[in-house]
């Protein structure tokens, strides 16, 4: 009854090794519940071709003023690789939040490879959403936006 089996026991050191990786600069880091609803935006906008996946791209759309919410993964090694995108992202305008995996954003977004970071714009790559859509994007991208700026208040 009290024992636990070999499988729960591992289950258990991969959530302490997890909660250890994040990386020190990962604040504003979001809860589930915001982490939920972020994840769901971006299924949403990767469904819509709304996305842009990794470091290089989200720099770039960045520097060319796309604006759009940056969700980063907080378990990035090394953690070079991401230090200067808060700055950019502060620069511009742009809100940014940290999620804990970057498994689960790379799931989120429709991809195998784990991601870095990604960038949620409201605007397709090419072609156009239709108003419906449109609208249905823009209203969870504003709860999510709205929430992630609560949360960069109360921690600074």
């Amino acid at each position: 009854m009290g024992s636990d089996t070999e499988a729960e026991k591992s289950i258990q050191k991969e959530k302490k090794k997890f909660a250890i990786s994040l990386a020190p600069i990962a604040k504003p880091l979001a809860g589930k519940k915001l982490q939920k609803r972020t994840f769901k935006l971006i299924q949403k906008a990767a469904g819509k071709k709304c996305l842009k996946r990794g470091v290089k791209e989200v720099v770039k759309s960045i520097r060319r003023g796309q604006k759009g919410l940056c969700v980063i993964a907080g378990n990035i090694s090394p953690i070079d690789v991401i230090t200067h995108l808060p700055i950019l992202c502060e620069e511009a305008g742009v809100p940014y939040v940290y999620v804990p995996s970057k498994e689960d954003l790379a799931q989120a977004g429709a991809t195998k490879r784990p991601t870095c970071c990604v960038l949620v714009m409201l605007k397709p790559a090419k072609g156009d959403l239709t108003a419906d859509e449109l609208e249905k994007l823009k209203t969870d991208y504003e709860q999510v936006s709205d929430d992630i700026k609560e949360l960069a208040t109360s921690v600074i």
